[in-house]
């Protein structure tokens, strides 16, 4: 089967996770996912022969992968791969093809067995999964070829150029008094951030307190972070020292801050400016030495809008701001963190033999189509959700030679896949005519991911019948000319324009922009 992925492809794609690719040149890199030895997992080789114009050949003999930190690289050394090799081979404008010899090690791409695949840069970027015989997963991204790839982690488990970038801006700030709001969706790890600014600062020495603010009563909210005196209010049998002072000299982590009452909000932004704190039921100030790290996943710019967050506030929060990426930006740090949790439970378990088999013909403990299936999904709940499923597959396969996925797990995995698996497909695209694709496409307002939805198919099988057709064009097909003549006609109204141009909404955007038309929405 090959696959000729169309400029659209980029909706269908996570943002950049975490690079800039004007900034550093990108090179694509095969990253290690699963393989019979769970600690190879994370080892990579940059393909950098093919920005030469080189081709680059995979076989059970070759090439080398490395990990962080060693200067020694290893052949894949599977016995059950064929040393017959894959070859990559360059493409224009950054893309390339994989070629499988006939006879040689089976590849499923992204879940489709085939023989020849052509992907494009922005394919590259999202990262696409390959499973070499049912035993072995590679990760086929891009990387930057100056990115930093440090034995120091900080406490956080991943190589990504997003976490790369996390781990510098931490760097950059941990030794300064300047307070930090790290922001970033639920369960990605912005505690972690914290405890790395705190490890890395002058007050490493200090105490490190975390408060998760949505968890305090509302009443009780500003006696538990300032203190109060005896009998300040009811139930107030003794003295309370409060967060504030128990962190003094170290630093208070204040998670959720955006769940904040509005007092403890004034109260707040009074200690950011005077560094003095008044305990419930007192007037006389207790001066605090405290290093303030707060974090929220909330829209603190929306809430001010509605009048429930203090605009104050968060400017005297955000003396430096961090931003954590998302689990789904981040693909190729899923495998590292899985194996990181599984080794926690499996250990717990006396099972942690488990992952260094001696046996080399022995079946993969976490089965090759698994672990596509996690890279595939999309984590709406990140880091901490990982955890959790890694948990409940290492207890209910206990005692088991491979993984296992159990209904309840199963239900979970297929409700917020990446993109829908070929083995769920519920037809063939062969199956779909050209006026039902024509038909569908105008229905969804070209919507790629939403017209692959709608007919069963997946959105690569999508892509190929978008390219074979001969009344179909993408958003490089319409000159600049037809495209600044629609914009002006429709004044600027994007939904009209692609009603008119029939293309993919976002890459129209995208073109608009490019050519300097205007903020097209």
């Amino acid at each position: 089967m090959s696959q000729r992925i169309l400029d659209d492809v980029s909706t269908a794609s996570p943002p950049r996770r975490g690079g800039d690719s004007q900034s550093a040149p990108l090179a694509p890199a095969l990253t290690l996912v699963s393989h019979p030895l769970a600690s190879r997992v994370g080892e990579r080789y940059v393909m950098e022969a093919l920005l030469a114009g080189r081709e680059v050949a995979l076989s059970r003999n070759e090439p080398l992968f490395t990990r962080v930190g060693e200067g020694v690289g290893r052949p894949l050394a599977d016995p059950f791969l064929s040393r017959r090799p894959l070859r990559f081979l360059p493409r224009p404008e950054g893309g390339l093809r994989l070629e499988v010899e006939a006879g040689g090690t089976s590849v499923v791409v992204g879940g489709v067995p085939g023989g020849a695949w052509d992907f494009r840069p922005e394919v590259l970027e999202a990262g696409v999964t390959l499973e070499l015989g049912g035993r072995v997963v590679l990760l086929l991204h891009r990387v930057a070829l100056d990115a930093e790839r440090s034995a120091d982690t900080l406490g956080m488990v991943g190589q990504s150029l997003a976490l790369g970038r996390v781990r510098t801006r931490v760097r950059q700030v941990a030794d300064l008094e300047v307070p930090v709001l790290v922001r970033g969706e639920t369960g990605s790890g912005k505690e972690l951030v914290a405890r790395a600014l705190h490890q890395r600062s002058p007050r490493r020495r200090g105490p490190f307190i975390s408060v998760n603010v949505g968890t305090l009563a509302r009443e009780l909210a500003a006696s538990e972070l300032f203190g109060a005196q005896r009998g300040a209010y009811t139930g107030a049998s003794q003295s309370r020292e409060g967060f504030f002072r128990a962190a003094h000299g170290g630093t208070l982590f204040l998670d959720e801050v955006g769940e904040a009452p509005p007092e403890v909000q004034v109260a707040l932004l009074r200690v950011l400016e005077t560094g003095e704190v008044f305990p419930v039921g007192s007037h006389t100030p207790v001066v605090t030495d405290v290093r303030l790290v707060a974090a929220t996943d909330a829209p603190l710019e929306e809430l001010i809008e509605q009048g429930r967050f203090r605009a104050p506030l968060l400017h005297r929060l955000s003396g430096y701001t961090l931003q954590m990426p998302a689990l789904r930006e981040r693909r190729e740090d899923i495998a590292l963190l899985f194996h990181h949790f599984a080794r926690q439970e499996l250990e717990a378990l006396g099972e942690a033999w488990r992952l260094e088999p001696e046996d080399p013909y022995a079946e993969p403990w976490l089965p090759a189509s698994l672990a596509t299936r996690l890279l595939d999904f999309d984590w709406p709940g990140n880091v901490r959700q990982l955890r959790n499923v890694v948990r409940q597959l290492v207890i209910s396969s206990r005692g088991q030679p491979r993984l296992q996925v159990d209904a309840s797990l199963e239900a979970e995995l297929g409700s917020g896949k990446r993109e829908e698996p070929v083995a769920l497909t519920r037809r063939k695209p062969a199956e779909v005519s050209e006026q039902e694709l024509l038909e569908v496409l105008r229905e969804c307002s070209w919507d790629l991911k939403g017209t692959a939805e709608r007919l069963g198919i997946t959105r690569a099988s999508l892509y190929n019948l978008v390219d074979r057709s001969p009344h179909i064009r993408t958003v490089k097909d319409v000159s600049a000319e037809e495209i600044a003549r629609c914009f002006h006609e429709c004044s600027g109204d994007l939904d009209a324009m692609v009603r008119r141009l029939e293309v993919s909404r976002r890459a129209l955007q995208r073109r608009v922009r490019e050519l300097g038309l205007g903020p097209a929405e």
